[in-house]
């Protein structure tokens, strides 16, 4: 027999809808809008942690480190997700933010939540994946108690590494042992239990903020501009021209032949255009300057 769970934040019942199975459709999108509200303030109650988070994987990744997401069931599916938006969003390397899921790739198109009981197999999974003192791993559970990533958390914290758990009840009715705790209420959920609902969508937004706001740091971005986008298709081929067209002012054609110019490198470009530098020197100027292209500009300025 397992544990009861029932305590649980996420697994109590929402006297809003208890009428559930009555209402008419226009009546049901209502209540979901009403309760998703729920999401942005639990984002809002936890933003000093998120900042924090923020902070210590920028850190890492700074020296070197990587970021691994580590969840089952729906936690996991959307660790899977905001890791594989990184490389073409910010033209990462695949294994700089990395997903682990229980019961692997098979768990993102078939239900496996009951892989999730085994904190053995979490605590095995890290060491298998060379987790180390340098990378960060964040723990991602909606009720808190997935067996499962509580091994992954132990067993990196046993190879050094920096954890943070993510979770969507209060600390007073699940510990988490982890460098950093973070917990979204946002409540119980529509549909009793089902927390690929508010819980799922706060976690969605909170790896959102993660992700984004180190990719920021780490000077993927230029204003509010993906200035390192990876050009893979038509759409980013569209998109990084656009980028080149808006901040420089140079037309189409012009901006083509800088991004060629370039070797398709949008943030390489910019400072080939801005500086008046060739592609090598303006590549040794961001690799001075961490890839950070607002740092590298006011450095050459300085120079001049």
């Amino acid at each position: 027999m397992g544990k009861t769970r029932g305590h649980l934040l996420t697994e109590q019942n929402n006297p809003k809808s208890d009428n559930l199975d009555q209402l008419s459709p226009l009546e049901l999108v209502e209540l979901f809008n009403q309760e998703d509200l729920c999401t942005t303030k639990s984002i809002e109650q936890a933003k000093f942690e998120l900042a924090k988070a923020i902070e210590m994987i920028t850190s890492r990744l700074s020296a070197g480190g990587r970021l691994f997401y580590v969840g089952a069931g729906t936690s996991g599916r959307l660790g899977v997700l905001d890791a594989a938006e990184c490389p073409p969003t910010f033209c990462t390397h695949p294994e700089l933010v990395q997903a682990i899921i229980a019961g692997g790739e098979s768990a993102l198109v078939r239900s496996s939540e009951g892989l999730e009981d085994s904190a053995a197999e979490g605590e095995e999974i890290v060491k298998i994946r060379g987790i180390n003192e340098k990378d960060v791993l964040v723990g991602i559970m909606a009720g808190g108690t997935t067996p499962y990533v509580h091994g992954a958390l132990h067993g990196a914290r046993t190879l050094g590494a920096t954890t943070i758990a993510l979770a969507c009840v209060p600390q007073e009715q699940v510990k988490i042992e982890a460098d950093l705790d973070i917990r979204l209420l946002t409540g119980p959920e529509i549909v009793a239990g089902s927390t690929r609902l508010k819980a799922g969508t706060a976690t969605k937004m909170a790896l959102n903020i993660l992700s984004t706001g180190v990719m920021v740091r780490l000077g993927k971005v230029h204003g509010n501009r993906m200035v390192d986008v990876s050009v893979t298709n038509s759409k980013l081929q569209d998109r990084a021209l656009r980028i080149l067209e808006d901040l420089t002012g140079i037309a189409r054609h012009e901006a083509e032949h800088l991004l060629e110019s370039s070797g398709q490198k949008v943030k390489l470009a910019l400072l080939m255009f801005w500086s008046g530098l060739d592609a090598q020197q303006s590549q040794q100027l961001l690799d001075q300057n961490q890839g950070k292209l607002r740092s590298a500009l006011n450095s050459h300025r300085k120079s001049i």
